[in-house]
């Protein structure tokens, strides 16, 4: 059985991200679950491009809200509130944004599980956690 307390992880090397968005860790590869957990959040007003290319990814909307676009697919364009949960296979280029007033956090599977890292290729893709290892 794995226990965490997410408040205490928030102030570890298992948070990771930026000014505009943050990303606890709270599973992770070498947890052997076979699958990653996070809680992110995304700052109000932000925009943000993702492209996980080598893993499939389950996000859960728990407060804010905002869109997501699919950048491959035309720009088809989802609102993303509370209680909205989209999924992504290995293809999915995506802009995340979060709308004014309110920071976007989320739950999020991944799958393959990431390292913890943020280490990514050139062209924004994530490499699978064995070639993350090596970077």
């Amino acid at each position: 059985m794995i226990v965490r307390d997410f408040n205490e992880l928030k102030h570890t090397d298992k948070n990771v991200g930026n000014e505009r968005w943050t990303s606890v860790r709270m599973l992770l590869a070498d947890d052997n679950m076979n699958f990653s957990f996070h809680i992110t959040t995304l700052e109000a007003g932000s925009e943000h491009e993702f492209h996980y290319k080598h893993h499939f990814e389950s996000v859960y909307c728990m407060s804010g809200t905002g869109r997501i676009i699919e950048l491959d697919n035309g720009n088809k364009t989802h609102e993303i509130k509370p209680g909205v949960m989209y999924a992504l296979n290995l293809h999915d280029r995506h802009r995340l944004i979060a709308d004014e007033g309110a920071d976007l956090v989320m739950a999020c599977c991944f799958n393959p599980p990431v390292t913890g890292k943020e280490v990514h290729r050139e062209d924004g893709s994530y490499a699978p956690a064995d070639e993350m290892e090596k970077a």
